[in-house]
Formats: structure tokens, C-alpha cells, sequence
């Protein structure tokens, strides 16, 4: 990851139908998006089942979790479901895995599954990502390729952690973090990894835009600086330069945004995509 170039990738979580839900998927396809990602929450859709269906109506896009809560399965579940999802797909695949979101104690409550401390997640966490890599492949005699692996992070343990084990680590910071916020994150990552050059640095946006959907304002709250690194503003050559910024200082290469702002952001990704 050396040359740092730029992917996108769009995250849904829910559609009217099913048709709605492959439209998206293709949608993203011919916007020129990387990836199509899905959240992994008892209120959204089943993550692999939704992303078997994105792969049945794409051929190129690439699909992943973002994330996999791993307190919710069993490692060998998840390694299972892997190979399936990597065969299904045509290897088009990429695992994002979490240790769990704060809420995610009361998903885990309403799966009848133990939750867990920080540690017992981080060893879970360990323990998939081992059972991912070594899982047989499914479908045919042919081993598959091993998806890749992202990690969403925020504090300093779980930043060493994505640093050592992860291809791709998704800063997670809160929408009010000014874009210097960034800078110690990767100060962690590069101090942890022992190939800095090959990992792959994530940042997602909420807000694309000058119009903000009023739920979302109410969500964002009252006190998001203009350089929050959650929100891109301006014309598509400000917003692709401004991104060309946060990767010269900070080599987030990886934007994810909000499928609602999908159409907004596809200008800035048909100029920067693959640079």
C-alpha cells in the first residue's frame, strides 16, 4: 500500500425490497465504488445474506462487512461463512471485523450470547481472524483466496491490534473529530506495525454536502467543526482536494460513506478513484 491509491466504498444497511437492495448494489458498481459494505446490527439486514444477494446482481465490486461484531458468532461460524461468502462472490470479499460497538451488549443480550469483556473480545477478535485464515475452501477442490481483512479501531490497544493483524484499519472517530484528530491514530498504527507501507488507512464520512437530512443533523449534533473528518463540503475539485490533503498528512486512502450520499460523492470518486 506504498503508493496509498484511492478506493471508495459505499455502506447500506436496509431497502424497501429486495430488488431495491440489488439496485443499490449495482448502482454503486457503475458509480465506480470499490466495495458495497454492509453494518452488522440486529436492526439492519443479515450482513452475509445481504451481501450474497449484492453478489448475484454485481459482477466487478468488491463486498464486505463493516463491520462484523465478533462477539455475535462463534470464530468458526464466522470462518465457515467466509469461505462461503469468498465463493459465492468470485473472491470478491473483504472481512471487516470489530470487537463491538457500545450498543452492541444489548444485540448480544436479545442473540442470548455473552458479550464479554475487552479482553475476552480482543482473544475473540484473534481467535476469527486465525480461524478465517486457515478455514478449507467451500464449493471446490481449489483452495480460494483469503479475503482481505479490515479492523475498525479507535483507542490505542485495538490500533496496535488492526496494526498487526489487519490489512486495511478503519480509524473510527466521533463526526466532532477536527481532521488533525487523525494524527495520532497513525502515529499508533505506524508505531505497531512492523510494515507500515502495506496497511491500508480507512476514514468514513457522514456528510457529503451542504444539505444534511434533519434526523442526521439531530444525530451529528450541534458542535461538528467544519473540518470534521466526517463531512466533505464544496465543489467536487474542493472535496477531492481537501481528501488529497488527509492523504499526503495522514494516508487515509479508503473513504467510506453513507449510501444516501452515494450520487453526491460519485464526482469526487471518478476523480480520484484509483489514484
Amino acid at each position: 500500500m506504498a503508493d496509498r491509491l484511492f478506493r471508495f466504498g459505499v455502506v447500506a444497511a436496509s431497502a424497501a425490497d429486495a430488488g431495491e437492495w440489488a439496485g443499490l448494489a449495482r448502482r454503486a458498481e457503475d458509480l465506480g465504488y470499490a466495495t458495497f459494505l454492509t453494518p452488522d446490527t440486529l436492526n439492519t439486514l443479515p450482513p452475509l445474506l445481504a451481501l450474497s444477494a449484492a453478489a448475484s446482481a454485481t459482477t466487478t465490486i468488491g463486498l464486505g462487512t463493516f463491520v462484523l461484531a465478533v462477539p455475535y458468532r462463534r470464530p468458526e461460524q464466522v470462518a465457515w461463512e467466509v469461505a462461503g461468502m469468498n465463493f459465492l462472490s468470485g473472491g470478491r470479499f473483504e472481512l471487516g471485523l470489530g470487537a463491538g460497538r457500545p450498543d452492541a451488549r444489548e444485540d448480544t443480550a436479545r442473540l442470548g450470547v455473552p458479550f464479554g469483556s475487552y479482553d475476552e473480545r480482543i482473544r475473540r477478535l484473534e481467535e476469527v481472524i486465525r480461524q478465517v485464515r486457515k478455514w478449507p475452501a467451500v464449493g471446490s477442490a481449489a483452495p480460494g483466496p483469503t479475503p482481505r481483512v479490515l479492523i475498525a479501531a479507535a483507542g490505542a490497544r485495538m490500533l496496535g491490534f488492526a496494526a498487526r493483524n489487519a490489512d486495511t484499519v478503519a480509524v473510527a472517530l466521533d463526526a466532532g473529530t477536527p481532521e488533525d484528530g487523525l494524527a495520532e491514530p497513525v502515529r499508533l498504527l505506524r508505531l505497531a506495525s512492523d510494515d507500515f507501507d502495506r496497511l491500508e488507512i480507512s476514514t468514513g464520512l457522514h456528510v457529503v454536502g451542504d444539505e444534511v437530512p434533519p434526523w442526521l443533523a439531530r444525530q451529528l449534533g450541534p458542535d461538528v467543526p467544519e473540518d470534521s473528518i466526517a463531512v466533505l463540503r464544496g465543489t467536487p475539485r474542493e472535496m477531492a482536494d481537501r481528501l488529497l490533503r488527509r492523504r499526503d498528512a495522514y494516508q487515509a486512502s479508503y473513504i467510506t460513506v453513507n449510501a444516501m450520499f452515494a450520487e453526491r460523492l460519485a464526482p469526487v470518486v471518478e476523480l480520484l478513484a484509483g489514484t
